[in-house]
């Protein structure tokens, strides 16, 4: 159990400094590689927990097909790649302090909500078991994502083609 501790240490400290990076490159596709690094701590996270199913869903759909979604976006819109330096503003500290400002209060509801209790979940265990749930009682909501997702295609396609 040590050793999974660990594990979990230092993947969750490989994500924290990842998503920071995302947030902070001046380059965007950078950003889009640090996120990459984000996603695969993510389905190693899920690894740890053995579900194992979760994450290769994970890495092929959010990172094998999301990140292409977002580097053809960034392509296809002819965004600046290079570092731009009028894109910074001087109100980072603002944006930490409310981020503060966030986690305390989402900590202190959470903690009030729940205060240590135990959550037992009913979560499908075998890969059958979680085919029936995506296609039985989660087939609406499966159905709408997907649909979602072709239209912020269709759109982003329409908003980068020429007139």
């Amino acid at each position: 159990m040590v050793a999974q501790n660990i594990a979990f240490g230092v993947i969750a400290a490989a994500m924290v400094i990842s998503a920071v990076r995302v947030v902070t490159a001046k380059n965007v596709v950078r950003a889009a590689l640090y996120l990459i690094i984000v996603l695969a701590g993510v389905a190693a996270q899920y690894i740890l927990l053995a579900a194992e199913f979760t994450a290769i869903v994970q890495v092929l759909i959010y990172i094998g097909a999301i990140i292409v979604l977002f580097l053809f976006g960034i392509m296809l819109t002819r965004a600046p790649i290079g570092q731009e330096g009028d894109l910074d503003n001087d109100q980072r500290w603002l944006a930490g302090l409310v981020a503060l400002l966030l986690f305390g209060v989402l900590a202190y509801v959470l903690n009030d909500a729940f205060n240590g209790a135990q959550i037992r979940l009913n979560v499908p265990q075998t890969t059958a078991q979680v085919g029936d749930s995506i296609f039985g009682a989660y087939l609406l909501p499966f159905e709408v994502v997907s649909v979602l997702l072709l239209a912020a295609l269709v759109g982003a396609i329409v908003l980068a083609r020429r007139d």
